[in-house]
């Protein structure tokens, strides 16, 4: 697969490049992998729709154009189960809470248990033994990406045979991937973990790893864990309940605006022209929140580039800031006259909880915080308090409502 550009452009040639593989032929490679330089059956577009780089309707129209409904339906559910997470998250955004608190205390105890910190170590640097397991952990940290496959796999290993607390595996994906989403990420640990839905987790098998690497890799049955139920006993009281979706404050285009814009949406040229006064523009870095620890290099410098070409495509001048302090937010838009800051919506995640904490500052200055949002997360998210099967039944809906065909 090869490199990663952090541009709209980028992904746009990475798009045209997979659109005649998205149809029988990812159907039936999705789930080999054949290592780094094999990723032959995958589109690698996911950094660029986390970013929205590339939009999801985009990637779903391309299918739908060169392989019709049917020839086109497994990536289309693909490409829709992110949106689905990240609605699934905004109906339940205790989840999200739960996970960020509870990777400090799994910290406090590693710093407390010096075998724990042993066994973390081992597994981060891709020590344990386990062949498979060691080569995903070293390709995660050199290219920022590993196949959906594989993420699966090292999660079950991670959590059932290494016996490691699953949010420091939800840490350390979320510290590497490029693409890595509050939503996706930390849901896909809490299903394979057997959390997402209750009775089901996912069982990494010795025979399912030789097949689908292509006999890369040939664990024996007795170097993985025989996995009988998952750790839904760690949460008693299961799933917080369903809550409404957050409705956002509309901004007023007539009035005094700071545009932000950050990694959770970098085609904000599809909604600057709604603003009549415009008075700065700030490209906002805040990958660095994604977990107490340092996050890699390559997922900060990926943020940057899309930033900067996100800026670029704006035609204004902006400026690039990073989020340190909260009452920051307060201080950029009241140097720029606005009395508005506007963004295209921000989700669960690290980022919203730092807007939440910027939220008494800019009350104090009287300053409104708006968000756009996108007709595909209003179309998808209602659809998904539940489990897939519900938003799945619901895409040629969606389809038809978006004008996808």
């Amino acid at each position: 697969m090869r490199e990663f550009t952090p541009t709209r452009a980028a992904g746009l040639a990475r798009l045209a490049d997979f659109t005649p593989r998205m149809g029988r032929r990812y159907t039936s490679g999705r789930n080999y992998d054949y290592g780094p330089d094999g990723h032959k059956d995958v589109s690698g577009l996911s950094p660029y729709i986390r970013r929205r780089l590339v939009l999801e309707e985009e990637a779903v129209a391309a299918a739908l154009e060169a392989h019709g409904p049917e020839g086109a339906e497994k990536y289309i559910q693909e490409v829709i189960w992110r949106s689905y997470f990240k609605g699934w998250l905004e109906h339940r955004p205790g989840v999200w809470a739960r996970y960020r608190d509870g990777v400090l205390q799994d910290m406090d105890a590693v710093s407390r248990d010096r075998a724990l910190r042993r066994n973390l170590d081992q597994a981060e640097a891709g020590q344990t033994g386990i062949a498979c397991f060691d080569a995903w952990a070293r390709e995660l940290v050199e290219t920022g990406y590993l196949h959906n496959h594989a993420r699966m796999w090292f999660a079950s290993i991670w959590i059932f045979t290494l016996d490691l607390p699953w949010r420091l595996g939800a840490d350390f994906f979320y510290r590497h991937l490029l693409d890595g989403d509050p939503a996706s990420n930390t849901l896909g640990w809490r299903w394979v973990a057997g959390l997402h839905t209750r009775g089901k987790f996912y069982a990494a098998q010795a025979w399912n790893i030789a097949k689908y690497t292509g006999g890369r890799f040939a664990p024996r049955e007795a170097d993985l864990a025989v996995v009988t139920q998952g750790l839904d006993a760690s949460e008693p009281d299961g799933l917080p309940a369903v809550t409404p979706l957050r409705v956002p404050i509309a901004p007023e285009s007539a009035a005094p605006s700071l545009l932000l814009v950050t990694e959770e949406d970098c085609r904000v040229e599809d909604f600057a022209n709604e603003l009549s006064d415009l008075r700065a523009v700030v490209a906002l870095s805040a990958s660095h929140l994604r977990s107490p620890r340092d996050v890699a290099d390559d997922v900060l410098t990926f943020e940057a580039g899309a930033l900067a070409d996100a800026g670029g495509r704006l035609g204004q001048a902006f400026e690039m800031k990073r989020a340190g302090v909260s009452s920051d937010l307060a201080t950029w838009a009241v140097k720029a006259g606005a009395r508005q800051i506007v963004s295209p919506y921000v989700p669960e995640g690290p980022l919203r909880d730092w807007i939440i904490e910027a939220q008494p500052a800019l009350q104090a200055q009287n300053i409104r915080f708006c968000e756009w949002q996108r007709p595909w997360d209003a179309a998808i998210w209602p659809h998904a308090s539940a489990g897939f099967f519900k938003v799945k039944k619901a895409i040629p809906k969606i389809i038809a409502q978006r004008q996808l065909i």
